[in-house]
């Protein structure tokens, strides 16, 4: 049977909703603090509220394991798609009263948040038990990228709906793709675990994880939390510099834009390479060259050059798309696979929170090309730590375990 084959018969179950999730986030991600300030906020408090996906997500990460543990990933990213649903009912909430008009917002973007997390592990680790092992990185890989297009699309499609409903019109579509996602979901194929398999998974814990794997995360772990950190900070380091350099907005966005596009158009490769030569080829190199980019970004001096170091920084970055996640894959146990994604999904969270504040100190101290500069070091230390604790047969075809996962999906066609 082709691997062509295999990935094209789970492609609607598997990537059609992370795409349409990626696109419900990309369309209200640019109007999150402004529907904030239209509430009242002002902007410090609407920087706050912007953040608060984030807070969602990191608090839930570790409950969005034991969850996507007890009921199943496929029950899991339902729950994930309703309550993504009432937090964007929660934002459409528009109060007389200004304070409490707020408030109600505020949790809206708080329950999005949280049930990003539980989607995004449980499909996470939904697709590493359909995919064969010697084709997770492609797999994953291939979900970082739909993800990423869902996140870049979003905001184009929002922006002709506000045009007809105002700023409503984006949380009104993210409510149709998180329904259609929704939909896709309930009709996909559902794992099938054997009684003892079950039975297993059923008394796990986190406390049992971590104290099983606790090398693995101080090791392996340190260098996701590094890869995340550098990751993070590439996202706000190129409007940064471009307004540090005199440049207009546009002429930022466009710079930002092409960058993406880099890295949008390299995940599928880098997840055959992976694949075929091992997560080291891939993981490595993506942060060296982050690394590298950042350190020429403090050089560049005009639109011509920032331009390069931002392509650079996109191509380092969408080399590695999907690393955290095959990483993590590679190292989770069959039993109770989703509640160490979770312990894992903090690593990762917990570094994409240090990376900026890490420049933002910095840049306090002794200005901010100094603190691109030790961000680049951060880049180079995430290359070093991934060299060293990366496993040595990372990537390589494992034996099939004893006791095989059935799962429901219609080899000829996908089961939807």
């Amino acid at each position: 049977m082709s691997e062509e084959f295999r990935l094209r018969s789970i492609i609607v179950p598997a990537y059609g909703p992370a795409t349409l999730f990626g696109l419900a986030e990309g369309a209200i991600f640019p109007v999150i603090a402004l529907s904030a300030i239209d509430r009242g906020a002002t902007t410090s408090i609407a920087a706050l509220v912007a953040a608060l996906i984030g807070i969602g997500s990191i608090v839930t990460n570790i409950p969005s394991g034991i969850l996507a543990t007890r009921l199943g990933e496929r029950n899991a990213m339902l729950i994930a798609s309703v309550i993504t649903a009432i937090g964007l009912a929660f934002c459409l909430i528009d109060l007389a009263d200004k304070e409490l008009s707020l408030l109600t917002y505020s949790f809206g973007v708080l329950l999005i948040g949280a049930a990003s997390s539980v989607y995004n592990l449980a499909r996470q680790s939904y697709l590493t038990e359909m995919v064969p092992p010697h084709m997770r990185a492609r797999a994953l890989s291939t979900l970082g990228g739909t993800m990423r297009i869902g996140v870049f699309v979003g905001p184009f499609i929002a922006a002709g709906a506000m045009h007809f409903w105002g700023i409503d019109g984006a949380y009104y579509i993210a409510l149709v793709a998180i329904a259609a996602a929704g939909v896709i979901v309930y009709r996909s194929p559902d794992l099938e675990l054997n009684e003892s398999r079950r039975a297993a998974a059923a008394t796990v814990t986190t406390t049992g994880i971590v104290k099983q794997y606790w090398r693995l995360f101080l090791t392996l772990g340190t260098g996701v939390l590094l890869l995340s950190a550098i990751r993070q900070t590439r996202q706000i380091v190129i409007p940064l510099w471009a307004a540090h350099l005199g440049l207009s907005p546009t002429t930022s966005s466009i710079i930002y834009g092409v960058a993406g596009a880099i890295d949008a158009l390299t995940f599928y490769p880098a997840g055959k390479v992976m694949d075929h030569y091992g997560r080291k080829w891939v993981a490595v190199p993506s942060t060296f060259v982050l690394g590298i980019s950042f350190a020429l970004m403090p050089l560049t001096h005009g639109v011509t050059t920032l331009a390069i170091a931002a392509m650079v920084m996109g191509f380092g970055n969408g080399i590695g798309s999907g690393i955290v996640m095959t990483l993590g894959a590679d190292t989770s146990p069959s039993v109770g696979r989703p509640t160490f994604l979770g312990v894992w999904r903090e690593l990762a969270d917990a570094g994409s929170g240090i990376g900026p504040v890490i420049l933002s100190a910095v840049t306090a101290l002794a200005g901010l090309a100094m603190g691109i500069e030790v961000s680049a070091l951060v880049g180079l230390a995430a290359a070093g730590a991934l060299w060293v604790w990366i496993p040595k047969n990372a990537g390589r075809t494992r034996a099939e375990p004893a006791e095989r996962i059935s799962v429901n999906v219609d080899r000829e066609g996908t089961d939807v």
